[in-house]
């Protein structure tokens, strides 16, 4: 089957891409370096032209209530209504456990995109999933010796899983509000961080932030957790410390 991948040069839509060729089926990457703009909604239609299906792994990076609200209004009121054009047969959206529950800036933007989904008019599915291995790592990036990290107690989960089960819905149909998928383990985001550095070789002095009110209590108190029945993925964050510093030995 063929099936549009938005945001597909991103951290997860990379990993989404690549399942999809692995389990024989042909994705197409909707993205500005591919000539389509969600938040526009340019090339969009000629991008979804023949697919059976798209997975939406859009982001945006800010923590401001406004912007996130904006982006993905815009965002996903372009791709469904390219995608009811097309008669898509199925939407599956990457969302974030524990979005409805923590008043985070950015994750008004995601309540904004899942109430869209429901509503849109194409058979959709809608899996959250936490934080992942990879979170802390865009906050390394720069050349600063501090890296300031928000305190959150969260069950991380590989980039990787994540991308097999988007995957896994897309080829299985609609099915709505999916169970959550989590990571093995309770980890703590600035403990994370600094093991993330040792396995670098680097040394940056991690502060923890704790945001205030209501927020940082949900972030500390378990708001990011999985409720109910989820889905456990397998791979370790002792795992992806192990790739890291074989990639640092290798040089990859």
């Amino acid at each position: 089957m063929q099936v549009a991948v938005a945001g597909g040069t991103g951290m997860v839509g990379k990993f989404v891409v690549a399942e999809l060729r692995a389990a024989g089926h042909r994705p197409v990457i909707l993205a500005r370096s591919h000539g389509v703009d969600l938040a526009t909604g340019v090339g969009l239609a000629e991008g979804l032209s023949g697919s059976d299906a798209v997975i939406d792994v859009t982001n945006i990076v800010t923590t401001r209530r406004k912007t996130a609200v904006d982006f993905f209004s815009r965002a996903t009121g372009n791709l469904l209504a390219a995608a009811r054009s097309n008669g898509i047969g199925h939407l599956v959206t990457l969302s974030i456990v524990g979005s409805d529950e923590v008043d985070f800036g950015y994750y008004f933007g995601k309540r904004v995109q899942e109430a869209l989904v429901r509503d849109g008019g194409v058979p959709w599915t809608v899996l959250r999933a936490t934080q992942f291995f990879e979170f802390p790592e865009p906050l390394l990036d720069n050349r600063s010796p501090v890296v300031m990290m928000p305190r959150m107690l969260t069950q991380p989960v590989a980039a990787q899983d994540v991308a097999e089960k988007l995957v896994e819905h897309a080829v299985q149909g609609p099915s709505g509000m999916a169970r959550e998928i989590a990571g093995p383990a309770r980890l703590d985001m600035v403990e994370m961080t600094r093991r993330i550095l040792r396995s670098r070789g680097r040394r940056r002095l991690v502060v923890p932030v704790t945001l205030p009110g209501k927020v940082g209590n949900a972030m500390t108190g378990g708001g990011l957790l999985p409720r109910g029945e989820y889905v456990q993925c397998r791979r370790t964050f002792d795992e992806h410390l192990a790739n890291l510093g074989q990639a640092m030995t290798t040089g990859r």
